[in-house]
C-alpha cells in the first residue's frame, strides 16, 4: 500500500484512514462498488485542525459601551459613504460590484485581448448609460 501511494503522506499512514462504509439505501450492486472505489482510493481521515480561526472578543470582555471613545480624532462616519472622515474605499471596506457592471467589465477585457475594435467601440458608445 504504501509503495502505491508513495506522494501521498495523507494516505501512508493506516492511522490516518477512515475505515471503509457503505451508505445505506442504494440500488443492488451500487454497494460493492462503493467499496471497491474506497479501496482503491482509501478516503484520509477529516483534518483535526481547520486553520487559525479569527479569534473575537468574548462578550463583556471590551468594557462598557458607554465608556470614553479610544479614538477621539477620528469622526464617527469614518468608513462611511457619507460624512466626515475616509470613506470605505480609504478604510478598506470592500465595494459590492452591480453583476451587469462586472459582466461589461469581463467583456470589455475580453474586447481588448482579442483586439476586436467593433465590440470596443459598442462598449465605448453605451458606456455611459450602462
Amino acid at each position: 500500500m504504501s509503495d502505491a501511494y508513495a506522494n501521498r503522506t495523507d494516505l501512508n499512514n493506516a492511522a490516518n484512514r477512515v475505515a471503509k462504509r457503505v451508505v445505506p439505501g442504494q440500488t443492488y450492486g451500487e454497494g460493492v462498488r462503493q467499496m471497491e472505489a474506497q479501496r482503491a482510493v482509501p478516503m484520509a481521515a477529516p483534518p483535526t485542525e481547520m486553520g487559525a480561526a479569527p479569534q473575537r472578543p468574548v462578550p463583556g470582555t471590551l468594557g462598557a459601551l458607554t465608556r470614553r471613545t479610544e479614538r477621539p480624532m477620528e469622526p464617527i462616519t469614518a468608513g462611511a459613504p457619507f460624512g466626515a472622515g475616509p470613506g470605505p474605499l480609504a478604510a478598506g471596506i470592500p465595494q459590492p460590484v452591480s453583476p451587469s457592471a462586472a459582466a461589461i467589465e469581463e467583456v470589455r477585457a475580453i474586447a481588448m485581448m482579442s483586439g476586436n475594435d467593433d465590440l470596443l467601440d459598442l462598449l465605448d458608445a453605451y458606456g455611459d448609460e450602462i
